[in-house]
C-alpha cells in the first residue's frame, strides 16, 4: 500500500486507537511525517513514555485531539517548522555558499 492509501484509510476510521505512531500523528494533526521530529525537538510534542532515540514513538490520541483544536498551538508548531528550515538553510548557505553548477 502506498503512503497516501494508508493515510486515506487511517483518516476514514471512525474510532482511533488510544495511541498513534509518528506518521498517524502527522496525518491527524495535518503535518508531514518528517515534521514530527521537528515538533518533538521544539518541545511542542511529547511522545508517550521514554522511548529510545531510535525507537518508534507513540502519542496519546486524547492529547493530540486537544492540540488539534488549539489554534495557538498550531501556529506555534507551524512557526517552529518554518524556523527549523530557515536555520537549516542559513547554515547551508554559510557553510558552502552556492552549490556546484550554479543552482541555488
Amino acid at each position: 500500500m502506498s503512503p497516501t492509501t494508508h493515510q486515506t484509510e487511517f483518516l476514514s476510521w471512525k474510532i482511533l486507537p488510544a495511541r498513534l505512531d509518528a506518521a498517524q500523528t502527522a496525518w491527524y494533526l495535518g503535518f508531514e511525517p518528517h515534521e514530527i521530529p521537528m515538533l518533538i525537538a521544539a518541545n511542542l510534542l511529547k511522545p508517550l513514555g521514554k522511548p529510545a532515540r531510535n525507537c518508534t514513538k507513540y502519542f496519546a490520541t486524547e492529547t493530540l485531539e486537544q492540540l488539534r483544536r488549539d489554534e495557538k498551538w498550531l501556529a506555534r508548531a507551524s512557526d517552529a517548522i518554518a524556523a527549523y528550515w530557515r536555520e537549516r538553510n542559513a547554515r547551508k548557505r554559510s557553510a558552502g555558499g552556492r552549490s556546484a553548477g550554479g543552482s541555488r
